[in-house]
């Protein structure tokens, strides 16, 4: 059942950025999706889970949500299962129980990824979106999500990448916009909110428009940076700028290195997605054979 109240840990142990928890709070509470088409919010989710496993599930599974801020993936998760547990250490706890309130299998869980929520070793599938990459130590935190599998159990993970699969020119692109972003999260809440608009306005919505006019005209557009918003709506993207300008602590990763440290965790029978976002990868957690 629902609980009125999540499950609050007030010992929070040490794999945590405060700052981008607080950061994260005050984006979902700006960003509460609930003006995001139904249309776009389903079409985003099938994006990243193109390659979750949900056939290899057993029936009514129960599973977790490991940064889950506002819940736009609950929303489409939970009608699929039998119980859901979402975990976040911030304040946007609050907001995913307000959007999510139609939804009885859901638990909630106020509480970092290392913290003990009694739940390790009994969750029969798991995923973390977006999440991962602004904590400080990301091998530590997969290695905490993969304890709470049954084994055998599938994880969704996706990392920022690294542009591993880009040119150099696309690399560059991405340097100089991390100086602007170093400067811009140490900025007030508000003023940070009216800058990270700009840029979807003048930087991101141009550049999308341009990949819209390159498939019109029948050239290749998935070199351009930002192309992969070229069908999202604006909404969409003022709240990606805001959470890449916006956020404290970020970091990123090739594929390969993310194919280590779910090896490292515990992962295997790893698969990546073919398509953007890039980093998207499922692996189940490895089955221990009985000597």
């Amino acid at each position: 059942m629902q609980s009125a109240k999540p499950c609050i840990l007030t010992k929070m142990k040490k794999n945590i950025d405060l700052k981008t928890v607080k950061s994260f709070g005050d984006e979902w509470s700006r960003f509460d999706q609930s003006i995001m088409s139904e249309e776009e919010s389903k079409k985003i989710f099938d994006e990243y889970f193109a390659i979750f496993p949900w056939n290899s599930l057993p029936q009514n599974p129960e599973g977790f949500d490991m940064g889950s801020g506002s819940g736009r993936w609950a929303r489409w998760v939970a009608p699929k299962v039998g119980i859901l547990n979402c975990i976040d250490p911030s304040d946007a706890l609050e907001i995913s129980q307000k959007n999510l309130h139609e939804h009885t299998n859901i638990k909630y869980f106020k509480a970092s990824v290392d913290d003990d929520i009694n739940l390790e070793g009994t969750q029969d599938f798991g995923y973390s979106l977006g999440v991962l990459h602004h904590i400080p130590n990301t091998q530590d935190a997969l290695t905490s999500c993969t304890k709470l599998l049954k084994p055998g159990a599938p994880f969704l993970l996706y990392l920022y990448y690294s542009f591993d699969n880009r040119s150099t020119i696309y690399r560059f692109i991405w340097k100089f916009s991390d100086i602007i972003r170093k400067f811009i999260f140490r900025l007030t809440p508000r003023l940070k909110h009216f800058i990270t608009d700009l840029i979807a306005l003048f930087i991101y919505f141009p550049f999308t428009r341009i990949a819209r006019l390159f498939d019109l005209i029948n050239l290749e557009s998935s070199n351009i940076p930002l192309s992969y918003y070229k069908n999202h709506s604006f909404y969409t993207m003022r709240t990606d700028a805001r959470d890449r300008f916006g956020t404290p602590l970020e970091q990123r990763f090739s594929k390969q290195e993310i194919h280590s440290m779910m090896t490292s965790a515990g992962l295997d029978n790893i698969i990546f997605s073919d398509h953007a976002p890039f980093w998207c990868a499922v692996g189940s957690k490895k089955i221990t054979e009985r000597k």
